[in-house]
């Protein structure tokens, strides 16, 4: 599949017409052809998202709500092309790439529901006669950074919000997915937005470093977001900085699911299962410790291999739950973290195999802190648990990690799991859930080396515009000189 960048409302090539090439990561072969932009074409997008920028920004909450509602509903129409374009490029299911659609479509469906919630509020003054305001404006050009494991939920999420707030926007394209990307700008195009209000910049992997500190630095940018792994999102904020700019992170994960010893077994081995193993593990959500209290392990243990190694795995084109991971690479190091854990003294209770880059869903019993999989982020269907005696040491190892980003507690006692929940440094915990949820109207976002700042709902309208405080005063007020 050949693509383009979008650019001003026009498809054109790069720079030069150079392009690269992405394969499907089970095949080998071929899935897109993309543009290799360069920092040139990098400048073009924002430009014409500056210009783009006032007029779009004048533009009514009822016309910006249309508009959001129509790209809902083209996104919708073209969800066949979005399944089959993620297949190729990343490897996803047909689960997932559907799923992918449907949320997707939903946040376009609340940033328009939000147009009208872009509020201030009047603030008594100490000078008489004045009326205080804190208003909130759009800032400008938004630049968004998305990866690749839920490409069609976080290239839209991206853009949504701030184009309902009234910003213009540029998105750069995961190098794993460009034509997933590039797909989102065509339902914009297809909803009538107006041109450079979406721009989309696609880049070969060597070009990435040259293409993002251009958009970034460009003076027209005012604020950037960026979902993706921590090592990335520390070159973003340090890049950011250095001009002064915004800039909301949602980063890497290692999400503890703590089982106590008064927990539903069965309750949270279905939470285990859909949320370690969704996507193959490749989900910053993805459930990546299982803290389970010593007294109910055995059990527990036993249940939960025993539902791992039933999970079907193969060709995401098939009927399975595990499909393949994104590159060869990404299997291989899976295989790195069970023969290190095994070697350390932790045992396989399910899985442990791999074909290409489809890895069984693995499960390593008896995990201790000096194993890689106890702290290092997998990003795959391997998945530790870590016995625990006791609710404060399940507090402590659930808090053991740089991450914080989402959590989960199983327990009967509701008020027992929310002072648990309470202590567990995370942006994000569901008591008797799983840590793998999204809704778009809810703020997401982490703590620690996860990052800062929220997507979703009225916390991104904090994000997307800038406050302002503006008075109408008396102009015959007295002044002291």
């Amino acid at each position: 599949m050949d693509i383009s960048l979008l650019i001003d409302g026009e498809a054109r090539g790069a720079t030069g017409g150079a392009t690269f090439e992405r394969r499907d990561p089970v095949t080998g072969a071929v899935a897109t052809r993309a543009p290799a932009a360069r920092k040139e074409d990098a400048v073009a997008a924002v430009a014409a998202a500056a210009r783009a920028f006032p007029s779009w920004s004048q533009t009514g909450p009822a016309a910006r709500r249309a508009l959001l509602g129509k790209a809902a509903d083209a996104m919708e129409a073209r969800a066949a092309d979005f399944m089959r374009v993620m297949m190729e490029e990343t490897g996803a299911t047909a689960g997932w790439s559907g799923f992918n659609v449907h949320l997707a479509a939903g946040m376009l469906r609340e940033a328009a529901a939000m147009t009208t919630q872009v509020a201030g509020e009047v603030i008594p003054a100490n000078k008489p006669g004045t009326l205080a305001m804190a208003v909130r404006q759009p800032r400008g050009v938004c630049l968004g950074i998305a990866p690749w494991n839920a490409p069609v939920i976080l290239g839209t999420r991206a853009v949504a919000m701030a184009l309902a707030c009234g910003n213009t926007v540029v998105l750069k394209a995961s190098e794993m997915c460009p034509a997933t990307h590039r797909l989102i700008g065509e339902v914009f195009a297809d909803a009538g937005f107006p041109r450079g209000a979406v721009n989309v910049v696609t880049n070969a992997p060597d070009d990435a470093a040259e293409v993002v500190a251009a958009l970034i630095a460009h003076p027209a940018v005012r604020h950037v977001n960026f979902t993706g792994s921590t090592r990335i999102g520390k070159v973003i904020a340090r890049l950011a900085a250095e001009e002064l700019k915004p800039v909301l992170l949602e980063l890497g994960g290692k999400a503890p699911l703590v089982v106590l010893d008064d927990a539903d077994i069965d309750a949270a081995v279905n939470a285990a299962i859909f949320g370690a193993f969704m996507h193959q593990g490749q989900i910053c959500m993805s459930t990546e410790r299982i803290i389970v209290d010593k007294s109910i392990a055995d059990v527990f243990v036993e249940k939960f291999a025993a539902r791992a190694a039933a999970l079907p795995a193969g060709d995401p084109r098939g009927q399975v739950v595990i499909g393949s991971l994104v590159s060869r690479e990404a299997a291989e190091k899976m295989d790195a973290l069970i023969a290190d854990a095994v070697a350390k003294g932790a045992k396989v209770v399910a899985g442990g195999t791999r074909d290409r880059t489809i890895v069984a869903a693995t499960v390593l019993d008896n995990v201790t802190r000096e194993m890689r999989v106890y702290g290092e982020e997998s990003f795959g269907p391997v998945k530790p648990v870590i016995r625990v005696d006791g609710e404060e040491e399940a507090v402590r190892v659930a808090n053991d990690t740089e991450y914080g980003l989402s959590s989960a507690v199983f327990s009967r006692d509701i008020r027992r799991a929310l002072k648990v929940a309470e202590r567990i440094q995370s942006g994000i915990c569901h008591i008797n859930g799983p840590t793998v949820a999204d809704e778009p109207q809810m703020p997401f976002g982490g703590v620690k080396a996860s990052g800062y700042g929220r997507f979703g709902g009225h916390a991104a309208i904090a994000e997307f515009t800038d406050l302002r405080w503006v008075t109408i005063e008396d102009p015959g007020q007295h002044y002291p000189f």
